[in-house]
């Protein structure tokens, strides 16, 4: 069971991570652009982590205070969250 969470958890972050860098592309060429709503539902679900890394990697929504400061505190709340669950599944 916490092989499939692990699994889970990896995926969602590996998504946030290259959601952003994506977004940061599409900026750069004035493509259609994901929605702030968007990247932050996929932080919510479980990428905060790969989100926040993926917006500092890319320097991607750096300069928005929600998302400077926002993300790095729901990676944080997550991150303890992943640690509680993991003691009651191990």
């Amino acid at each position: 069971m916490e092989k499939i969470f692990a699994g889970l958890i990896f995926v969602m972050n590996l998504g946030a991570f290259l959601t952003m860098g994506l977004d940061k592309r599409r900026a750069r060429h004035n493509q259609y652009r994901i929605k702030e709503k968007t990247l932050w539902y996929i932080a919510f679900f479980g990428g905060a982590v790969g989100a926040t890394t993926g917006m500092k990697y890319f320097r991607h929504k750096t300069k928005h205070s929600q998302f400077a400061y926002g993300m790095p505190i729901l990676a944080v709340i997550e991150i303890g969250i992943f640690a509680y669950l993991f003691t009651l599944f191990g």
